[in-house]
């Protein structure tokens, strides 16, 4: 989309953004994973970059919860938006705070915003204030001209100014040190990946499994309502990948008691007597995997099967891209 001297107005976003370069850099070195995950997600529903940026116009990529008929999440969802995208939203469980589902479906919705407006300043327009709207305008004052790059259609200061926010912040991605700042970079260890439960446990314990704090845990999958991860509302966690293969272990070694919305169904005796799985055993049984690639299948479904980043399965794999054919047998797991 347009750079930074494409309209005024961007230009004093983007240095309002950077007045105080150290708290910016502290702020988006917080929303570094999930700004990482957003962007394998857009990545994969071909979405214009910027809108990896756009939870950060939203709600500076904090999962806020929503009260009633209010919006939540780092979207900023409201109820009935998410019910329209398939986001489950319960007493047990919020989509709209699940990183994984809410940016699945927020990115399939702007793929099908620009499919049927073909402009991405017209998509964000249709984000912030309803596809609906949008496509009242558009058919009464057609597709806006190229020039100016805010199109003058007759929305709402705050949609304007949306759009506006969005391309600053790209603005600054694109040329950091005109803004005095340094974008932060996290290692492949510090990238989120999914991580399998067959159970459901308190949060705590799945922390302590994973060796994480619970803060960070809860943080990562505020979904979850109240103090249980719960299996019956959704299958996996979210977890920085350096912690996904330590939680996987701790579920072989010791298996933890069962439960549903909090509630045990079956106990397990992990007392000194039973025999148990040593690291090495079962992290060995990870190791050595490989994934042979189905028609249609991408480099971004196999990661996420595998919980795994995309660059991790290209740096196992040699690969340049991210094109694969079928047939090609992939390794899915590191040698250490």
């Amino acid at each position: 989309m347009s750079d930074c001297d494409a309209d005024p107005s961007i230009l004093t976003w983007a240095e309002r953004y950077t007045k105080n370069p150290e708290r910016f850099e502290d702020q988006l070195r917080e929303a570094m994973p999930q700004l990482t995950y957003v962007r394998e997600v857009a990545a994969h529903y071909d979405v214009a970059g910027e809108f990896v940026l756009l939870p950060w116009i939203e709600s500076g990529f904090q999962s806020l919860p929503g009260r009633k008929n209010r919006p939540a999440g780092m979207w900023q969802i409201m109820p009935l938006t998410a019910n329209r995208m398939g986001l489950r939203v319960d007493g047990r469980y919020d989509a709209r705070l699940d990183v994984d589902a809410s940016a699945n479906a927020v990115m399939k919705m702007l793929r099908q915003y620009h499919d049927k407006f073909d402009d991405w300043r017209v998509v964000d327009y249709a984000y912030n204030t309803g596809e609906f709207n949008v496509a009242k305008l558009v058919e009464r004052f057609g597709t806006p001209p190229a020039e100016p790059v805010i199109p003058h259609l007759p929305v709402k200061n705050v949609t304007r100014e949306h759009l506006t926010r969005m391309l600053a912040m790209a603005c600054v991605v694109r040329e950091p040190g005109r803004f005095n700042v340094t974008l932060p970079t996290i290692s492949d260890e510090q990238h989120l990946v999914q991580v399998s439960i067959s159970h459901s446990m308190p949060i705590a314990q799945a922390a302590g499994q994973a060796g994480v704090p619970v803060s960070t845990l809860k943080n990562l999958n505020a979904a979850f309502r109240g103090n249980t991860m719960d299996a019956g509302a959704v299958s996996y966690l979210m977890l920085p990948a350096n912690h996904a293969q330590q939680f996987r272990d701790s579920l072989v070694q010791q298996p933890s008691t069962a439960t549903t919305a909090g509630q045990p169904l079956n106990s397990t005796d992990n007392s000194d007597d039973q025999p148990k799985q040593t690291n090495s055993s079962a992290s060995s049984a990870a190791r050595g995997k490989t994934h042979t690639v189905k028609s249609g299948e991408s480099l971004w479904q196999i990661a996420r099967r595998y919980s795994v980043s995309s660059k991790k399965l290209q740096q196992w794999n040699h690969l340049h891209g991210q094109a694969l054919k079928p047939g090609q047998v992939l390794k899915v797991s590191g040698s250490d």
